[in-house]
């Protein structure tokens, strides 16, 4: 008991600002008087119920208090740390020293003290925690050292909360800097859009006009993610996915403004009008590019960044198409090819692969199974892409051509 009558009588000589500690030793300091008539039951119930770690020593750095905030804390039992060096809760000597020197030195307070001193403590599983000390020499009533007391806080929470802060001020200014670019492109478009109305002929104008509604719309996707930045940094919330190989990232939770694509009439000129397309890659930047191209011929196209999402695609709605990577994280080219082969037997995929060999004869396991076309990309021939979408669309309307015959065409003129 006399290691805690310590801490009592030690009491007004440590402050943690914000602690329990600190709330309870504030009135004291003001009030001797009613410090001396509570009694010593009453601080005993605080210091054990405190959440923050409350550590004494001996002059010989031998720990002779430690609450149950420790404990929870740090992880050490009262019989694993009661009796030992005060090294158990350090990650070294030299850590040790260097807070002992900072109360001798009184740095943050008065001599023999510190305050919101920023240390690490060593957990029991070895990990380290930096934590805000505020700790005072004790001493006997001839003013001899007897040890130490000190009252330390958990200070993770209170760094991420400042490192949110930081990246919340550093979203809301990116997101400002884009947003005046981004209402520079838009009137730029804007003023091209008028110029080639202008200028084009009508067939001209078709062409061009769709290219200039798909930049202005993707210009609109980036304000849309970049207002909702701009909100999760005022509310302070926000939720995270998966993206690839288990990383995870924020979820800016931008619903697609794009409307459902009507599929056009046909057109003479735009021989895959109408032909309804779902592009598979985890490459955004494939995704947009092939949408963009095939947008121009009157496709109507939907994307999917993984062939798990693209089954979830093809369970909403149905397409004439599927064109596929080959080489995806979740579901390879082969593996959507066999999930789509047996939900829509009829229904045409093409695979495109970057690689000039088949590396994990993926397409030759595809074209053995009745796969029915692949190209390259990176770059994508467009005449090419073209003329096999049209081949393999005309095909599946032609219906049953027998599957030898269809095989001997699946790399004709690609090579």
């Amino acid at each position: 008991m006399w290691q805690f009558e310590l801490v009592v009588r030690r009491a007004n000589s440590v402050q943690l600002e914000g602690s329990c500690i600190d709330i309870a030793v504030r009135p004291i300091m003001q009030l001797s008087t009613a410090f001396m008539a509570l009694p010593v039951q009453y601080f005993q119930k605080l210091v054990e119920s405190c959440p923050d770690i409350i550590i004494s020593v001996d002059k010989n750095g031998k720990i002779i208090f430690y609450n149950d905030g420790a404990r929870q804390n740090l992880g050490f039992s009262f019989e694993e740390v009661l009796g030992k060096s005060v090294l158990e809760i350090y990650p070294s000597l030299e850590e040790a020293r260097r807070v002992m020197a900072a109360m001798r030195a009184g740095a943050g307070a008065s001599k023999g003290r510190v305050r919101n001193f920023e240390t690490v403590f060593k957990t029991k599983k070895g990990e380290k925690i930096p934590v805000a000390i505020s700790a005072s020499i004790t001493y006997d009533d001839q003013g001899n050292e007897i040890g130490s007391i000190g009252f330390a806080k958990d200070i993770r929470e209170i760094r991420l909360r400042d490192q949110l802060v930081t990246l919340a001020e550093i979203a809301i200014g990116l997101s400002h800097e884009i947003n005046n670019s981004l209402e520079v492109l838009v009137n730029q478009i804007e003023m091209l859009r008028q110029y080639v109305g202008r200028v084009a002929s009508d067939e001209d104008y078709i062409v061009e006009s769709d290219r200039l509604e798909s930049l202005a719309s993707q210009v609109k996707k980036i304000q849309d993610i970049t207002g909702r930045i701009s909100q999760m940094a005022d509310e302070g919330e926000y939720g995270i996915k998966e993206y690839l190989n288990g990383k995870m990232m924020t979820d800016l939770h931008v619903d697609d403004a794009r409307q459902p694509c009507d599929r056009p009439k046909p057109d003479e000129r735009f021989p895959l009008s109408g032909l309804k397309v779902l592009i598979v890659d985890d490459d955004a930047g494939v995704c947009q590019s092939l949408q963009d191209l095939l947008e121009a011929e009157r496709c109507c196209i939907e994307t999917a960044a993984s062939g798990v999402q693209a089954m979830d695609c093809l369970g909403r709605e149905k397409f004439d198409l599927v064109l596929s990577d080959v080489v995806m994280p979740d579901m390879d080219g082969y593996e959507l090819y066999q999930a789509v082969k047996k939900t829509t037997p009829k229904l045409p995929v093409v695979l495109m692969t970057a690689f000039n060999y088949d590396k994990d004869h993926i397409i030759k396991r595809s074209c053995l199974e009745g796969l029915q076309g692949v190209i390259f990309k990176k770059p994508v021939n467009p005449a090419m892409l073209k003329k096999i979408l049209l081949q393999q669309w005309h095909s599946e309307q032609k219906s049953q051509t027998p599957r030898a015959s269809r095989r001997d065409n699946i790399f004709s003129g690609k090579f």
